[in-house]
């Protein structure tokens, strides 16, 4: 009898062994898990939180931008750099054999190029003019465009040289570019002010096609709120989702049913 005895006593203490062994490791992972779980939702608020700042802040940049494009001055054959946005006239004459073609240009569901001609103006000064859309279709062929001779007056809105968008593959071939880069001309004297005029008015304009490429403020302030949406909604899952996994790893919250006699 004292054997048997000591032989359930020692099974009893083996399985409760395995049973200690077995719920510290549930404890273990069960910790785990609410460690990845409030780190995955928290990133998410943090990121929501962010990106939402970020777009009310370009919105603010964008309001900014277009008061200053509304509020660009009109000058007359500047002798200094002109402002972005700034209205100017200019009065001078075309060199016809520099004009390149910037590629890949639509208007109004046409193919084709805008014409980039050098203008000395009658003080020296160099400026770059964008002529407006030229329509060449699907043709590859080397495009062309008439140029006026002699004195003229333009004007049109100042568009300053910003940060470049990146290519892939030569900027020029033939008289073709991908951007406007001002070196692709090589000219001497230089261009007088980094940047270039969009024609509006003057002989040689042809059809308007550019326009600040500006997301109007509306869009970044959805945005925004957007991003703002996903991080309360976020910050609402990881909460209901903690509170349900501390209900079920702890049995004692839960209510104890009474035992039947």
């Amino acid at each position: 009898m004292a054997r048997k005895t000591r032989a359930i006593n020692i099974l009893s203490n083996i399985h409760g062994s395995k049973n200690g062994a077995t719920s510290g490791g549930r404890r273990g992972f069960s910790a785990a898990r609410r460690i990845g779980w409030w780190g995955f939702w928290s990133c998410l608020v943090v990121l929501g939180l962010a990106l939402g700042l970020w777009q009310w802040e370009r919105a603010a940049d964008k309001r900014d931008y277009l008061a200053r494009l509304a509020a660009a001055p009109r000058i007359e054959a500047p002798a200094t750099a002109p402002p972005a946005g700034a209205q100017l006239v200019v009065q001078g004459e075309y060199l016809a054999e520099q004009t390149l073609f910037l590629d890949n240009r639509t208007h109004e569901g046409r193919l084709g190029v805008a014409p980039l001609t050098p203008f000395l103006d009658v003080n020296g000064r160099l400026w770059l003019v964008q002529r407006g859309f030229l329509a060449t279709g699907p043709s590859r062929a080397a495009p062309t465009v008439e140029t006026p001779t002699g004195v003229v007056t333009l004007e049109g809105r100042w568009q300053t040289s910003g940060e470049a968008a990146p290519l892939f593959g030569p900027n020029r071939e033939g008289t073709r570019l991908q951007r406007i880069d001002l070196s692709a001309w090589g000219l001497e004297p230089t261009f007088a002010y980094p940047g270039w005029l969009h024609l509006e008015q003057g002989p040689g304009h042809l059809d308007s096609w550019w326009q600040p490429s500006v997301v109007l403020p509306e869009r970044h302030l959805g945005y925004a709120f957007q991003w703002w949406g996903l991080a309360l909604a976020a910050l609402v899952i990881m909460l209901v989702g903690a509170r349900r996994q501390t209900h079920r790893s702890n049995p004692m919250s839960l209510p104890s049913k009474e035992t039947p006699r």
